[in-house]
């Protein structure tokens, strides 16, 4: 891809590493965890070497997520603290949606709805991964009582359906909004598209 030098950096490539390792890990922990999670879906644990395996892997594979997801919490944990302005936005949110986000308030380089699914997925993965230490059966779970093993079971599962249908909204916004996604296969991002969608961050990296 030719890219303009005009462009503005908005992701460095360690933190497009971090972000794309941690959306490898939900992938194959959602395709794990539902291969698990209903009988018809079991054929999908032929991906993961059979149903054994597929057992072993997945809470591995979460450890791995939890622990790349806490660096990118702590990474952009002060970039997404809302603002007056912030709720604005999610007030009038439908305005963008019907496709007229030119009156939209300014925002920085995270609107309204990008903060509230940060803090959102910030409380999921924290429920997915406390209750997936009590259910992990080969370490953890005959430590707890049979209640609390159930409960953690629930828990885990309704957090997972979540995150699951957050993640979608997550990825159809950053494909519905056009050069959302080359910020992070590239890093950069055109002016217009920064100008149009994060004006005062616009502001901030230009000086205009």
């Amino acid at each position: 891809m030719i890219r303009d030098p005009s462009d503005l950096k908005r992701y460095t490539a360690s933190e497009r590493a971090n972000h794309w390792i941690t959306g490898i890990c939900f992938i194959l922990l959602a395709l794990s965890g539902l291969a698990l999670f209903h009988p018809a879906l079991f054929p999908l644990t032929l991906l993961f070497g059979g149903g054994t395996w597929t057992r072993i892997l997945h809470p591995f594979i979460g450890v791995v997520m939890m622990l790349f997801f806490v660096v990118m919490f702590f990474r952009f944990k002060s970039l997404n603290h809302m603002t007056p302005t912030d709720w604005e936005w999610v007030r009038r949110a439908k305005e963008m949606v019907d496709g007229d986000d030119h009156n939209m308030p300014e925002m920085g380089k995270y609107n309204g709805g990008q903060k509230l699914l940060f803090w959102f997925l910030g409380v999921t993965m924290l429920v997915l991964f406390v209750s997936g230490i009590v259910i992990w059966r080969a370490y953890f779970s005959a430590s707890f009582p049979i209640g609390v093993v159930r409960v953690g079971v629930l828990l885990h599962a309704v957090f997972a359906a979540l995150m699951i249908v957050a993640i979608i909204v997550h990825v159809y916004a950053a494909i519905w909004v056009r050069g959302t996604i080359r910020a992070m296969l590239y890093g950069t991002v055109t002016r217009a598209w920064a100008k149009q969608h994060h004006r005062a961050w616009y502001r901030q990296v230009t000086g205009k």
